[in-house]
């Protein structure tokens, strides 16, 4: 049997600082994108912190608000609007290093994970995906939210 010891230690965060010592703001940014149709919603498409972008959840809904037939099409869908939103940030599916995935049901996981390979080729991200009783969409099949770095990357 493992004992369980706790971890103590501490987190140093070092911020930017301007030339005068003085820590620098954080930059908040709402990104969004022209082939995407705004939502009435209290939400936004994409927020960028300093150099790290949230992208809400992305159903499979086209400009037009149409919902195509089958998670594969959904996917598609939702992925080519997380790509839009990522190219209205300045940022690349290489960039992306979370993501979640919503399905209505889980035995669409193989085909949504086939679709998704098109987009994500090799630096996967992290990612959890869970089956959910509802969608926000009559039809709804996924809905796939993201979180990428704005800016270079340097691999270790």
């Amino acid at each position: 049997m493992h004992t369980w010891k706790p971890l103590i230690g501490y987190i140093s965060i070092v911020s930017e600082r301007d030339i005068r010592g003085r820590k620098m703001p954080t930059q908040r940014k709402i990104i969004t994108s022209p082939f995407i149709r705004p939502i009435p919603l209290p939400l936004s498409q994409g927020v960028q912190i300093d150099n790290t972008l949230y992208i809400s959840g992305q159903l499979g809904t086209d400009y037009d608000g149409n919902l195509p037939e089958g998670i594969r099409a959904q996917a598609t869908q939702a992925l080519n609007n997380i790509g839009h939103i990522l190219t209205a940030a300045g940022s690349t599916f290489g960039h992306v290093f979370k993501v979640t995935v919503l399905l209505a049901d889980i035995a669409d996981y193989s085909i949504m994970n086939e679709v998704y390979a098109l987009y994500f080729k090799s630096r996967f991200p992290a990612r959890v995906a869970y089956a959910v009783r509802t969608l926000p969409i009559e039809g709804g099949l996924v809905e796939i939210e993201a979180i990428a770095v704005v800016g270079e990357i340097i691999e270790a």
